[in-house]
C-alpha cells in the first residue's frame, strides 16, 4: 500500500474498523464480511475479535496484505469437540 495508516479505531456501532490514511483517504471496512470471508469457527472468530478491540492497525494491515488467511492458519489452535470424546 502506497499510503500509511494514520488513524484506526473500531466503531462498534457501525461494526466497521475506521482507518484514515496519510493522504487524508478514510476506509471503513465492514468486520462482519471480514468474519463471513476469513473465520471458518468459534476459534478464528475470537481471534478476529481480539484484533478488532485491540490491534486493529494490525487487523487492518493483515487484511489489506492478504495474509489474514495465514494468520488465522498459525495463531488459532483449537480441537473440534467430535475429537473431544
Amino acid at each position: 500500500m502506497k499510503n500509511k495508516i494514520k488513524y484506526c479505531e473500531f466503531n462498534i456501532d457501525t461494526a466497521c474498523v475506521e482507518v484514515k490514511l496519510t493522504d487524508g483517504t478514510m476506509v471503513s471496512i465492514d468486520c462482519i464480511a471480514v468474519e463471513n470471508e476469513y473465520a471458518n469457527n468459534m476459534y478464528e472468530v475470537s481471534e478476529l475479535d481480539y484484533l478488532i478491540y485491540n490491534e486493529p492497525i494490525s487487523y487492518v494491515k493483515l487484511l489489506l496484505s492478504g495474509k489474514m488467511e495465514e494468520y488465522l492458519r498459525e495463531s488459532t489452535d483449537y480441537t473440534p469437540l467430535a475429537n473431544l470424546r
